[in-house]
């Protein structure tokens, strides 16, 4: 990835997101954070991002709903879903 990537981090627990924020910029990336659902589809009708790193637990949606949104409303950037809690239908579903 170029070094002006820019990259959207959506995660409800903020010690997540400052911490992956952290690594990402050190490594020289532009990294934006969001703490739900709706606050990710804000910041993506507001600025394109290349990559979305997506919880799939959020306060306010899942994250495969937002993956579903996103989907189709940025289309081009590239979504990765992380969790903390890893299951085989979180897997299927995304």
């Amino acid at each position: 990835m170029d070094k002006n990537t820019r990259i959207l981090v959506v995660d409800d627990d903020e010690t997540i997101r400052t911490t992956m924020k952290a690594i990402l910029e050190d490594e020289g990336y532009i990294v934006d954070l969001a703490g739900t659902g709706k606050e990710a589809v804000q910041k993506t009708r507001e600025r394109s991002y290349n990559v979305a790193l997506l919880d799939i637990r959020l306060p306010d949606m899942e994250g495969i709903e937002l993956l579903k949104l996103m989907h189709d409303s940025v289309p081009r950037t590239r979504k990765i879903m992380v969790t903390g809690y890893p299951s085989m239908q979180n897997a299927i579903s995304a």
